[in-house]
């Protein structure tokens, strides 16, 4: 405050005069903190009540000003009342006791119109009522005014007239709570006039009339249309804080409701982000099945090929085997066909023998006679026996030379069988690690399956083809022993027969001579015995040289049936392994099916969301309109209320006018 009195004598010095000591030591002793400056009952001249005007201008660091009974000039009401028109910050102002006449009410009436911060104004013991005009332009001010709630206008010589400018201006006024026109002259006609602009103005709480000569029964209109208005702005104040805490509801319900629906939105945008992204890594993983099922369907279409190659490969290798079972059955065959006749050249042999022996026996009876001749022949005989004897030793070591050689032949071929074997066992081997390999391969490396099935099934077509070349070699090596073995049986048989016609024509030729001689005879026919025996023996031999033979026919016929039946796990085991390839295709695509039927899953979840969502935003919905037609409801009730109110006022102005009119006062006045 130093510095608004430092300017105070800075405003006054310009204008040529000498600050006032009051006024100065006022401002000195101003109370800053609350803001009032109190000037009353000091002589303001015309330079101090310029340069107050002008301090007062804008917003100057006052709330309340007080210049009562400071005999303000009308110039210099002027002065400060127009430095008032542009201020912000006083808030009270006093300007008792002044004798405001008709230039100060102009003045009042434009800073009524101007000033928006004035709350309270006090007027008490000025003249303002008895300036028809001045009055007339306060009033104005008044009406425009939407500030003020306070006016004091006591002792102000106010008459009816007054009274009724003052009406209109309350009619208007929506800002005026409190009004004291106590100890003015505004008589029947103001107090009607005031009574009558209470039906509307509804702001008016308080409005104090004594010693104004209005009759009581207006002044308790008055009270009752004043506790109207205080009834009503207690139910516009209770209205005003529900519709106040329904906006907040309303507001907090839209705020939650928009929060929900933006959690909503960005539920779903989530939702749909997610679905974008999963139907694209599904799009994506279903490209990458579906390549991976073309590719397993041309591997799978490849090894069907190739797995038709070789069941052609293997109906042509049963082929063989049948065709050579069919050779086996006619070797079979010839060899039971062979062993037939031997046994019937046997039998027919010994049927011979014995009716040699009948002859012999026979003729023994007639040779006995010839015993004696015969015995001078006997070592000459015996000579012959010894290399008869010798020449049966020489055929006997012929034939263990010749079965020492098939026993010999026989043992290289059963060697050639397990070196065959070892190397059959050994490419098993190579195929058990190749397959091995392949399967880690196509477990480790999906990508080069296609590559290593054609380089398996290469392998597997080239060892098929060396098993082929395999079991060529073998058959062409049995049918060479076979044609061996065969010629070999030729031989002995050749060499039998041809022997059997040698000893034929030495029994012939002992026959012949063992009509000389018994002895000779008798020794013939235990040559003939012993030649028998041993064409039985070697018979037998035969027979069990056949029988070994077909024994190594049938061990070959195992081992290739074995070899075929290796085959034929080999290719149940492939076409295990194509469908287990085909398993886990099918696995996958199910796999799929089930992303398909989450997928599917998801979206219904996302509906029924949206349904929920949707069913919540119209429940809200429904609440938010059941609020507002509360609230129009509310209002109807308050307009119905300020109806009745309006109704009950022109009732009793009616009843109040009834009376007036039809009593004995109102009479008297209307005749005086």
């Amino acid at each position: 405050m130093e510095q608004f009195g430092h300017d105070y004598a800075r405003l006054c010095a310009a204008a040529g005069a000498a600050p006032q000591e009051a006024v100065l030591r006022r401002l000195r002793e101003h109370d800053g903190a609350r803001g009032r400056l109190d000037l009353a009952a000091q002589s303001l001249s015309l330079q101090t009540c310029s340069a107050l005007g002008r301090l007062l201008h804008g917003a100057a660091p006052l709330a309340a000003l007080a210049l009562g009974d400071c005999g303000l000039s009308e110039e210099g009401v002027r002065l400060l009342l127009h430095g008032l028109c542009s201020n912000t910050t006083v808030k009270s102002l006093d300007l008792k006791g002044n004798n405001l006449r008709s230039m100060g009410a102009e003045a009042l009436g434009k800073l009524l119109r101007q000033n928006k911060s004035i709350r309270s104004l006090t007027l008490e013991w000025n003249s303002l009522g008895m300036w028809e005009e001045g009055f007339s332009f306060f009033c104005q001010g008044l009406r425009a005014n939407n500030a003020l709630q306070r006016l004091d206008l006591r002792n102000n010589q106010i008459n009816h007239q007054g009274a009724g400018e003052l009406a209109v201006a309350l009619t208007h006024n929506t800002s005026l709570q409190k009004l004291d026109l106590r100890w003015n002259n505004i008589g029947l006609l103001g107090g009607r006039a005031l009574l009558s602009c209470l039906h509307s103005n509804k702001t008016l709480k308080r409005l104090e009339l004594a010693g104004n000569n209005v009759p009581g029964d207006i002044l308790k209109a008055v009270e009752q249309a004043l506790d109207h208005n205080q009834d009503r702005e207690v139910i516009l104040s209770e209205a005003q804080n529900q519709v106040n805490i329904l906006s907040k509801e309303v507001l907090s319900l839209k705020d939650e409701k928009n929060k929900q629906f933006m959690d909503f939105v960005d539920t779903v945008d989530k939702q749909k982000e997610e679905r974008a992204r999963s139907e694209k890594m599904s799009a994506a993983r279903v490209s990458q099945l579906q390549e991976a099922l073309d590719e397993q369907y041309s591997i799978m279409n490849s090894l069907k090929t190739k797995l038709q190659m070789t069941e052609a490969a293997l109906a042509l290798s049963e082929q063989k085997v049948r065709n050579l079972g069919e050779l086996l059955n006619a070797m079979k065959q010839e060899q039971n066909c062979v062993a037939e006749c031997h046994v019937r050249e046997l039998q027919q042999q010994k049927q011979e023998s014995a009716d040699r022996e009948g002859r012999l026996l026979h003729d023994l009876s007639a040779a006995s006679e010839k015993n004696l001749l015969l015995r001078n022949q006997v070592d000459e005989l015996e000579r012959k026996c010894k290399v008869q004897q010798d020449q049966l030793f020489q055929v006997k070591q012929d034939l263990t030379n010749t079965t020492a050689e098939l026993k010999l032949r026989a043992v290289e071929a059963e060697e050639r069988l397990e070196t065959e074997k070892r190397r059959y066992k050994q490419s098993l081997e190579d195929m058990e690690s190749l397959r091995i390999k392949e399967v880690g391969r196509l477990t480790q490396h999906m990508e080069a399956s296609e590559r290593s099935m054609h380089n398996r099934i290469q392998s597997l077509e080239a060892i098929r083809i060396s098993l082929e070349e395999e079991l060529g070699q073998v058959k062409a090596a049995a049918l060479t022993e076979r044609g061996q073995a065969e010629e070999e049986l030729i031989k002995v048989r050749s060499q039998a027969r041809l022997e059997e016609q040698q000893r034929l024509e030495h029994l012939e030729e002992k026959l012949r001579l063992m009509t000389e001689s018994r002895d000779e005879a008798q020794n013939c026919c235990l040559k003939q015995k012993e030649m028998v025996a041993e064409a039985q023996a070697k018979a037998k031999q035969l027979s069990l040289y056949a029988d070994g033979l077909k024994r190594r026919l049938d061990e070959l016929q195992q081992d290739l049936d074995s070899k075929e039946e290796e085959k034929v796990t080999e290719l149940n085991k492939v076409k295990l392994e194509l469908q287990e390839q085909i398993g886990h295709l099918e696995a996958e695509r199910t796999a799929q099916d089930g992303l398909r039927e989450k997928i599917a899953a998801l979206e219904r979840q996302l509906k029924a969301l949206s349904s929920n969502h949707r069913e919540a935003l119209l429940d809200k919905e429904g609440e938010i309109s059941l609020l507002l037609e509360k609230l129009r409801m509310k209002e109807a009730e308050i307009s119905r209320v300020r109806e009745e109110e309006a109704q009950r006022a022109s009732f009793l102005q009616n009843a109040i006018m009834a009376y007036v009119q039809g009593s004995p006062l109102g009479t008297h006045s209307s005749r005086k």
